[in-house]
């Protein structure tokens, strides 16, 4: 009979541990999520305030340009010749690497498919 409350207290000690496990394991994960999307959050802060006027940037609708003028919400970016155009600034989503590849004014590209 000895080996039967043993075993009974056993039981009772891992159930209240596992229960312990399931009201952990929850919260925990709801520590984490709210501790990344605050990394989240201050990363794209901290990105947002680097902007300068003259980065080249690409937004988050993948149009590249050159910032032209910044104001306190808005990037005036500038994606083609003479053609500025207004954007939040939580839409540009990255600056451009500053080695670019460009091709020369005389070099013409042919489709050689046809």
């Amino acid at each position: 009979m000895g080996t039967i409350a043993t075993l009974a207290t056993a039981d009772a000690a891992s159930s209240g541990s596992s229960g312990l496990l399931i009201l952990a394991l929850p919260l925990l994960l709801l520590a984490w999520m709210f501790w990344s999307s605050s990394r989240r959050q201050r990363r794209m802060r901290d990105f947002v305030s680097s902007l300068a006027v003259g980065d080249d940037v690409v937004t988050s609708s993948d149009m590249y340009g050159t910032i032209r003028h910044l104001d306190a919400e808005s990037a005036y970016i500038e994606i083609a010749e003479g053609m500025v155009i207004r954007f939040d600034r939580r839409a540009v989503a990255t600056k451009q690497p500053e080695s670019t590849i460009s091709v020369a004014d005389d070099t013409t590209i042919t489709d050689t498919d046809q």
